[in-house]
């Protein structure tokens, strides 16, 4: 007996990419259903190779008889659909920020925290991290096991698809449009995306950080380890998909390149591409489509006595949403949502 589960956004591109998930990943679903707001409906979406679905209205949907629901519909859409589809009995798997830091509410990576998972029930309601929070804390959690991890500085290279289609759809004007001397327009972004990086990703807080660096601090601490201590900064770069970023650590013990890197490779989620030669590395490029959280450049740190720097590269809108859910989900149904044969 499969699961009945609804994907709430399903005209977004994680909502699309939660569905290819689905599909892909051959989840134990016996009815699907895609919703979004009031605009999209009747519009189709597909789901696997020969599927189609047929939207239809989140505020009016009834929620009762579905087990599983993924949201990728914003903070808003979360905080007034999300408790009435766990009120009629539906689990919640929320990929907006709004339950991320409620003490009630798990914040899930598989790889790193499914014992957390034992919560769900308090709410109904379980919460996916941040797209940049996910990748670092599935490269952290394996080094943390051997060595546990003291301070962590990372600087993002985040992809347009971070802020969304019309995001990506600014990068493609912009970048076409310098080319053939049209006027430069911005309307997604501060500044100018096209062939330019932007330190800035969300909105200003009052110590001078984005609230992405933000989310990057408080979710590590909430998933991986309280005590750990982390400074980020978060940039957008002129890339469609797939998030990079460049992290040092500071760990509490000595742990050497070696030890790291079968760590890394041992550790589930996880791809070591680490050559120290030309094309030894890899890129947004490669990873675009990929499930996988790549790490590369493992090195050294000479500048603090047990120090690593490492190059973690995955694509935000699977890993970094979309396949991070559909896992919860899995993980889910393994542990504490068994049906009946």
């Amino acid at each position: 007996m499969g699961y009945k589960v609804a994907v709430v956004g399903a005209t977004g591109n994680v909502g699309r990419e939660m569905l290819v998930t689905l599909a892909e990943r051959n989840f134990p679903a016996d009815e699907v259903v895609a919703l979004a707001s009031s605009k999209s409906i009747g519009k189709q979406v597909s789901y696997g190779e020969s599927k189609v679905l047929t939207v239809k209205d989140v505020a009016t949907f009834d929620f009762a008889g579905t087990d599983i629901a993924l949201f990728s519909a914003g903070s808003k859409v979360a905080e007034v659909h999300g408790p009435r589809a766990a009120k009629a009995g539906c689990v919640v798997i929320d990929n907006s920020s709004f339950w991320r830091m409620d003490p009630e509410i798990p914040l899930i990576v598989p790889e790193v925290n499914p014992q957390a998972l034992a919560g769900y029930a308090k709410r109904n309601i379980i919460a996916n991290p941040n797209c940049s929070t996910i990748q670092m804390v599935v490269a952290l959690k394996p080094l943390h096991d051997i060595a546990k991890i003291k301070r962590v500085v990372v600087s993002t290279y985040q992809s347009t698809s971070g802020a969304g289609k019309e995001a990506m759809d600014e990068l493609f004007t912009q970048t076409r449009g310098i080319f053939v001397n049209d006027p430069m327009k911005k309307e997604k972004f501060t500044k100018q995306i096209a062939f330019n990086v932007i330190p800035h990703i969300d909105v200003f807080m009052d110590d001078g950080a984005t609230k992405e660096e933000w989310k990057m601090v408080v979710e590590t601490k909430k998933i991986l380890d309280p005590n750990i201590l982390v400074t980020a900064t978060c940039v957008r770069v002129p890339v469609f998909v797939s998030h990079a970023e460049a992290v040092n650590i500071e760990f509490e013990s000595p742990i050497s390149v070696d030890q790291a890197r079968k760590a890394l490779r041992a550790a589930p989620g996880v791809a070591v591409v680490d050559q120290r030669a030309n094309e030894g590395y890899v890129t947004p490029v490669e990873t675009t489509g990929e499930d996988l959280v790549y790490v590369s450049r493992i090195r050294d740190d000479a500048t603090v006595e047990n120090g690593l720097s490492i190059w973690v590269v995955a694509d935000n809108l699977r890993k970094g949403a979309a396949l991070n859910a559909v896992q919860i989900a899995e993980e889910l149904i393994k542990t504490h949502l068994r049906k009946a044969a």
